[in-house]
């Protein structure tokens, strides 16, 4: 396979702001100074819109890669906290409202749908679109708008391994361990994706296409960092890491076959051939470990489990939403196209 340079080598410039909130981050961090905005402006903005979406995505990088030219000290900055907490609050209120669960909403009764797959084609399915349908390029803005995970994948999830003991934590280490290359940094999944996107000839750098993402990828995104760097929510990425690994392998499987009729290449064919084999065994480990062995040490963490399964339903169902339209009616699902 053709050796490609490390997509995280560096730390990417500060996107550009999409209104008022994303405005007074970018420029806090931008030049220096203190945050500054208006009393009443988060609570005035939409909650899964662009503005509050990236000026959260973009208080999470801090924790993670961090930005060019901007000091890594205020990734603790109080008052950047201050309000990433109110931006977290918002969201995270929004996302309860719109997926509420029932009175002794369990684990199992949350997963009980994921784990039948649809009888024939899925026309709300976006697997089933682009593997049935799906053109390279709309396979290219699919890659683009997952990269901002993708090419950090796993690391969200691992905030949670301090939080955990015994059979969960065990079991979580299991699943870690594959997707961080079993030792093999060849074969790291973030690395595997940065092929993928070599093969569609998209640019590698890690948040590169930042930009270019709508407002419902980013919450994907924001959804898992919310959960992982709060340890009151530690039930709740349990949830979510368990619909990822319940859904990745038949959704692989889909998109595996959509690269191989596009032509897409080795690297992308192989990064979701990895996942259909490793992810078959890995939601087995998940359900039996991870989420058992957490119930069984902390059971009144069961609401918590079962809320991050719906939340995470909920902002794919969204985003899936987004791109089907966008793609059906023959537009780019991108707030900007790619270039050709």
């Amino acid at each position: 396979m053709t050796t490609y340079r490390e997509s995280r080598a560096a730390s990417p410039p500060l996107p550009e702001a999409r209104g008022a909130v994303s405005a007074s981050v970018r420029t806090a961090l931008g030049e220096g100074t203190a945050i500054a905005l208006p009393p009443g402006t988060v609570a005035a903005t939409d909650p899964f819109g662009d503005d509050l979406q990236l000026a959260l995505y973009v208080l999470y990088e801090l924790h993670y890669q961090g930005f060019d030219g901007v000091d890594d000290r205020r990734e603790w900055d109080p008052d950047l906290l201050h309000l990433r907490r109110h931006l977290e609050d918002r969201f995270l209120g929004a996302v309860r409202e719109a997926a509420p669960g029932g009175e002794g909403d369990t684990a199992d009764e949350a997963l009980a749908g994921l784990l039948v797959e649809p009888r024939g084609y899925d026309p709300t399915s976006m697997t089933h679109f682009l593997q049935r349908d799906g053109t390279r390029e709309q396979l290219r803005e699919y890659a683009a708008l997952r990269s901002p995970y993708h090419l950090k994948e796993a690391d969200p999830h691992a905030w949670v391994l301090p939080r955990l003991h015994g059979r969960a934590k065990a079991g979580m280490v299991a699943v870690e361990f594959d997707e961080f290359g079993a030792g093999r940094p060849e074969s790291i999944h973030a690395r595997l994706f940065a092929d993928l996107m070599a093969d569609l000839d998209l640019d590698i750098r890690y948040g590169h296409y930042v930009d270019a993402t709508p407002s419902e990828a980013l919450a994907s995104v924001n959804l898992m960092s919310a959960l992982g760097l709060h340890r009151a929510l530690r039930g709740a990425l349990v949830g979510h890491f368990a619909v990822v690994e319940v859904t990745s392998s038949p959704g692989s499987r889909r998109l595996a076959r959509a690269m191989r009729r596009t032509g897409a290449g080795p690297a992308a064919e192989r990064f979701y051939d990895e996942h259909v084999e490793a992810d078959s065994v890995h939601e087995q480990v998940v359900r039996r470990e991870v989420v058992a062995g957490l119930l069984a040490d902390e059971p009144h963490l069961e609401p918590d489990v079962a809320f991050g399964v719906r939340a995470t339903v909920l902002v794919e169902d969204r985003l899936a939403a987004r791109l089907l339209n966008a793609w059906r009616a023959g537009r780019s699902a991108l707030r900007r196209p790619l270039p050709p």
